[in-house]
């Protein structure tokens, strides 16, 4: 995350997303979805203020999230999700250990390994 005075605010709920834990634009970025040269042009969010994202991870440090609707995990093809929940559930884990380390890392070093160089 930058590091200044502030960090990046939360486009849905307007709060200042605290670390690189809590992100859902660097989960994107660890996962694959985003590439690094769209980290400072993408919207942040807080990874509850994205349900939609928030209801693959499973974790028992991670409180469930259900979202309701055509979106619902609930009512799509099983092994799409049980796909989806690994990834995101591994980027989570990722996202984890990159803020918990003692010495920062390059960027290029964050996402997954399969997403390194892509």
């Amino acid at each position: 995350m930058a590091r200044c005075e502030q960090g990046y605010l939360c486009e849905i709920c307007g709060d200042e997303v605290h670390n690189i834990s809590d992100s859902d634009l660097y989960l994107r970025f660890v996962i694959g979805e985003l590439r690094s040269g769209q980290l400072l042009s993408s919207r942040e969010r807080h990874l509850r203020c994205n349900p939609i994202m928030a209801q693959f991870i499973e974790h028992p440090e991670f409180e469930p999230v259900f979202v309701e609707g055509d979106f619902d995990r609930r009512l799509l093809d099983e092994n799409d999700v049980r796909r989806r929940v690994e990834l995101v559930t591994r980027g989570w884990l990722r996202l984890q250990e990159i803020f918990q380390l003692p010495q920062p890392i390059p960027l290029p070093l964050y996402p997954l390994p399969e997403f390194i160089n892509k």
